[in-house]
């Protein structure tokens, strides 16, 4: 066999070696590249922006829940006394005071004491405006604003439907739910105009829908310069809400106290006209109050969010225009009268029908009256029958209720209730209220056994200075609950 060549390879350390150069000349060179390329692209992908992990999160729980057990124990009477009495009997909720627990799988009464009292509800209120609304108009229900033409050629008319989520301008996207702008109505009305041939016109607005006085019995004049409530009308945008230099807020910002708007009804309509001028539609003369003909045609309209989205707005931020409108939205699905008076009739009547026991008395459907008076035994009852699955269409009133420590009135920070220990963060949904001398707090509680319960707690005749203390008090009581089973103590 004919002797071959010797070839020379190199050792194993040196192709180690020449490896790992080529590798990384490949490497740089395909940065190089890729940053040469990403100067090409298009400056939207400077947008992308890359996941990253929280330095500490946002918002914890003391515990993840497990689903409801209907098989889990019953809290007994005596339990529940236990852990509730030391606090009502502490004389930290002023001197009127009531409270009943309930098991809404059984819907029996586990703990009552002074249940059947007349007690201020304050913003509680709104959880039976919310149930009555569900009741009668459905979880699906919307509300419209319309245009329609007038009744002398040449006039339109902006026509209210009760619409307490209607905003002016956009509103930021991040806010949930969007509701129907003026400025989507006035680009549409805008259009039907055009395609008549018609590129001016006089503005009515009508705001018949609802009727009687705008603020309610017992309502001072300072809920409105101090940011709670504006007058009540069909027709309104950002429930009445300012920006510094006068204009509609767009925004949802329960945090905005300042005055509310003295006419939010005229300001509306003034919206409006500066819309449709800015698509092409000129405005003579000044908007001003005019009913709509019964069949006049309609050139656009626009609608709500759903019932079930709204409530949930209500409840987490408890907005008090919201409630109003509400309630009278019941007020003309049950043919009575669209003012404070006839709403409040229409959901008194629609509680009964649901099977409410105890008192109910009402003036508003906001809580804000002081003279409003609901027994514990009506709430209580009524978040139990909301999360009993017979009642599907009541379950917004309930899921629409703030997180103790995460959401709305019930967040750190968001109110006078504040006094939730971090075993309870989480495991309580619930409605406040407060006014200077009430506190009120109803919802669920998730007790340590795994069993939902149902409850209402209310204080009256609370010192103002002590408001705090009183609040703190009913949040003990709903962390007591989610501290324990209950069984004995």
């Amino acid at each position: 066999m004919a002797n071959r060549p010797v070839v020379n390879r190199p050792g194993p350390d040196r192709l180690r070696a020449t490896m790992v150069i080529a590798l990384a000349m490949i490497s740089v060179f395909t940065l190089g590249a890729g940053a040469a390329v990403a100067a090409l692209m298009p400056a939207q992908l400077a947008r992308w922006n890359i996941a990253r992990v929280a330095t500490r999160p946002a918002a914890s729980a003391s515990q993840v829940l497990a689903g409801a057990r209907s098989s889990a124990p019953v809290p007994t009477s005596r339990g529940l006394a236990a852990a509730l009495s030391g606090v009502l009997g502490s004389g930290m909720l002023g001197k009127q005071a009531g409270a009943e627990v309930i098991d809404p799988a059984t819907g029996r009464v586990l703990f009552a004491r002074g249940a059947t009292a007349m007690l201020q509800p304050a913003s509680t209120t709104k959880l039976v405006t919310a149930a009555a609304a569900l009741d009668v108009l459905g979880p699906a229900a919307r509300f419209t604003t319309r245009v329609a033409a007038g009744r002398s050629p040449g006039s339109i008319v902006l026509v209210g439907g009760g619409d307490p989520t209607l905003a002016a301008g956009p509103v930021p996207a991040g806010d949930y739910p969007q509701p129907a702008t003026l400025k989507t109505l006035a680009a549409a009305t805008a259009r039907a105009l055009r395609a008549q041939g018609r590129h001016s016109v006089r503005l009515g607005y009508d705001t018949s829908l609802f009727s009687g006085p705008p603020l309610a019995p017992g309502w001072p004049g300072s809920y409105v310069t101090t940011g709670n409530v504006t007058a009540i009308t069909s027709l309104e945008v950002d429930q009445g809400r300012l920006t510094p230099g006068g204009a509609p807020q767009d925004a949802d910002d329960p945090g905005n106290f300042r005055p509310r708007s003295a006419d939010p009804a005229g300001q509306a309509a003034s919206a409006f006209a500066a819309f449709l001028g800015a698509d092409g539609i000129r405005v003579t003369g000044q908007p001003g109050q005019e009913k709509a003909a019964a069949p006049a045609a309609t050139l656009a309209a626009v609608s709500s969010p759903p019932l079930s989205a709204i409530v949930g707005w209500m409840l987490r931020e408890s907005n008090n225009v919201i409630a109003e409108n509400l309630a009278r939205q019941v007020a003309v699905r049950e043919s009575r009268p669209a003012s404070f008076s006839g709403a409040a009739a229409a959901v008194t009547a629609v509680l009964r029908r649901l099977g409410m026991p105890g008192g109910i008395h009402l003036v508003d459907g906001s809580g804000l009256s002081p003279q409003d008076r609901i027994a514990p035994a009506v709430l209580a009852h009524l978040v139990s029958l909301a999360s009993a699955g017979a009642q599907g269409h009541l379950r917004a009133a309930i899921t629409g209720m703030p997180v103790a420590g995460f959401s709305g009135t019930l967040a750190p920070g968001g109110s006078v209730f504040s006094g939730f220990t971090a075993r309870s963060r989480g495991l309580v949904r619930a409605k406040t209220g407060n006014l200077s001398r009430v506190a009120t707090l109803a919802g669920l509680v998730y007790d340590a056994s795994g069993r939902v319960l149902a409850f209402a707690f209310m204080t009256n005749q609370v010192r103002p200075v002590n408001l705090g203390q009183a609040a703190g008090g009913l949040d003990r009581m709903a962390s007591a609950l989610a501290g324990c089973g209950c069984r004995s103590r």
